[in-house]
């Protein structure tokens, strides 16, 4: 079984190159996704002074994942770039690691919406599906929380299901991920990637840090 590993764009620069280092010794297969980091944010803020189309937004945000894909790669020699699914299993036959840069196949498949309710947590989310793949978001928190993420209040939330999710105001996660989890029937896994040892001990099945994620459920 292949775990897609979505690597949030909060975590880049300062977290990628030890993460990846990590990542790449896993005994799971994985296939990373990367998010678009702080130049999609870029984007974001544009879009608030000129209010370009979502297509563009869609598609600029995209290339931005691919290039900080690129980053990532450059930094870690076992990290092969690919741009179709079909490249994978010839990847994992190098011993090496994929990491997918989305625009072209996204471009041609083209089957997420155009919208800010749209990120990368949801491109993975479709990679999974696509290749029926479990699916583990990482990013700068521990999982998803009850209550303001921002507040001294907030308690972990170890396991709920998508349909709950729905009705979250704020989280780590995008919008339009909780849908896809309902129409995938697919599970997923939120961890922070800050911690790689965590990271590890989950795609090893090492119980030791079973007390930091939040599994949403979607099947």
């Amino acid at each position: 079984m292949v775990t897609v590993v979505k690597i949030g764009g909060s975590l880049f620069p300062k977290y990628t190159k030890n993460l990846c280092k990590r990542l790449t010794k896993s005994k799971e297969k994985i296939v990373l996704v990367n998010g678009g980091g702080e130049l999609a944010n870029i984007i974001r803020e544009f879009n608030k002074y000129n209010n370009f189309s979502n297509d563009i937004n869609h598609w600029n945000a995209i290339e931005c994942m691919d290039i900080i894909g690129k980053f990532i790669a450059d930094e870690n020699k076992d990290i092969v770039l690919i741009n179709s699914l079909d490249k994978i299993g010839e990847v994992h036959d190098m011993n090496k690691t994929p990491l997918l840069l989305t625009y072209e196949l996204l471009k041609k498949e083209d089957p997420l919406e155009h919208s800010w309710d749209v990120t990368s947590d949801s491109i993975a989310c479709w990679v999974a599906n696509q290749i029926n793949a479990k699916l583990l978001i990482l990013t700068n928190v521990d999982g998803i929380y009850s209550g303001n993420i921002s507040s001294n209040d907030k308690k972990l939330i170890k396991s709920i299901s998508a349909n709950e999710l729905l009705f979250l105001k704020e989280t780590c996660v995008d919008k339009c991920l909780p849908k896809l989890l309902i129409k995938y029937h697919l599970n997923c896994f939120v961890m922070n990637g800050k911690y790689p040892d965590r990271v590890m001990a989950h795609l090893n099945n090492d119980n030791n840090y079973n007390n930091f994620y939040t599994i949403i459920g979607g099947e």
